[in-house]
């Protein structure tokens, strides 16, 4: 396909694709599907290799947030059955933190629900780091908050964190059908504020929202404009007791198709494979390891994940390699600029501006009850973790 030759040419040199030829992967044939994954392959193979880098989530504070993101089953109002838990103490999210770092996990991401952290907070969790460090000097820290005032990003860079994520989720357009409580302006002030601090920015989308094809490429061209170093992949876990629990819209190659089209958008940036992978690629992981080069190991916030054992056996079956503390993620290009993508001066900027027209993200039909024809919700079993249990964190 020319398409695709010219995507590869274009990643290769880090050049940004249209947007149309953006839409145009994801609205190609399951026919050309491997074409497709071949062809990001060698974009990801380009820059990263066969390295997968493993990540490890430690919930700091679960449920009872004052947001309404609809997606989220922590969100004000939610009937989900989960966890619910205030601040962990640092021994104990040191404790987790270990075990993610025996089983390969490179960076340790610390979340915790709410609008955003207290001055309080921020104390606290710089003493989580500062242990976490401790015990860990070579682990990569992730911290993940919420919405941050003033100074707040420096005060956790002073701590010894290196990197703050806070997800874009969806586009500027529909961001106010997804939540309403704060702005996507307000999200974006977050990531800027933990690039102004020094901090490794990672900022990444949600799919399976009912979004349109345009709405995807809208918010991945977004995130290559603001150029975070990360860039994490969620599809939509629908969970029972939250507005979005009947949003059943992915299949296995649909993943695929948002994957490569990510990877053609922002080639050498870590795209990570986040959470939903296990619920809705199911079999097909394996193949997405050809897209992304890295992805969490083990459990998510408040559903579970497959084992960390699984996840090495598939990493190593598809014939990649788990990446060591002495790797340096980023290419040169990037690391050595302290992020951005070095395509051009004066930092990066999206080209190819023109509006795109919305159109159908989908050509399926929907069956009787609204679901896309293909989506296997029979195959679909959404595991809360450790809801009416005392399981530890991430255990």
């Amino acid at each position: 396909m020319d398409l695709l030759n010219t995507l590869v040419d274009k990643g290769l040199r880090r050049e940004l694709p249209t947007r149309d030829e953006a839409l145009a992967v994801l609205a190609t044939s399951d026919d050309d599907l491997l074409d497709v994954v071949a062809a990001a392959g060698k974009v990801r193979r380009q820059w990263f290799g066969r390295r997968v880098k493993l990540n490890y989530l430690v919930n700091l504070k679960s449920g009872l947030c004052p947001e309404d993101c609809s997606y989220c089953s922590q969100r004000l109002g939610s009937k989900a059955d989960i966890l619910k838990y205030t601040w962990l103490k640092p021994e104990e999210a040191t404790k987790a933190a270990k075990a993610g770092v025996a089983g390969g996990a490179k960076r340790v991401c610390l979340v915790a629900s709410g609008r955003g952290p207290t001055d309080r907070d921020v104390d606290r969790v710089s003493r989580t780091i500062e242990a976490i460090k401790e015990q860990h000097e070579d682990v990569e820290v992730c911290a993940c908050l919420g919405l941050l005032s003033q100074g707040q990003a420096d005060r956790l860079k002073s701590a010894g964190a290196d990197a703050y994520n806070h997800n874009l989720n969806t586009s500027e357009g529909t961001y106010g059908e997804i939540t309403t409580t704060h702005t996507y302006a307000d999200r974006v002030d977050t990531v800027q504020q933990a690039q102004a601090a020094g901090l490794s920015a990672c900022s990444g989308l949600i799919a399976g929202m009912g979004e349109t094809d345009a709405d995807l490429v809208d918010v991945v061209f977004s995130l290559r404009e603001l150029d975070p170093d990360s860039v994490p992949v969620n599809f939509l876990i629908p969970m029972e007791g939250t507005p979005l629990a009947e949003e059943w819209h992915l299949t296995p190659q649909r993943c695929l198709r948002i994957l490569a089209m990510v990877r053609f958008v922002c080639p050498d940036v870590e795209v990570r494979l986040a959470g939903g992978r296990e619920v809705h690629l199911r079999s097909m992981q394996p193949l997405a390891l050809s897209l992304v080069n890295s992805i969490f190991l083990g459990d998510y916030l408040t559903s579970e994940g497959q084992s960390g054992k699984t996840d090495l056996d598939m990493i190593a079956d598809a014939g990649f390699e788990v990446e060591g503390a002495d790797t340096t993620t980023l290419p040169g290009h990037r690391a050595q600029a302290g992020g951005g993508c070095g395509s051009h001066e004066g930092g990066c900027a999206p080209c190819g501006d023109s509006p795109v027209s919305a159109t159908e993200d989908d050509a399926r039909t929907p069956d009787a009850t609204g679901t896309p024809s293909g989506v296997r919700t029979d195959l679909v079993s959404v595991r809360r973790r450790g809801a009416g249990t005392d399981l530890a964190p991430n255990a």
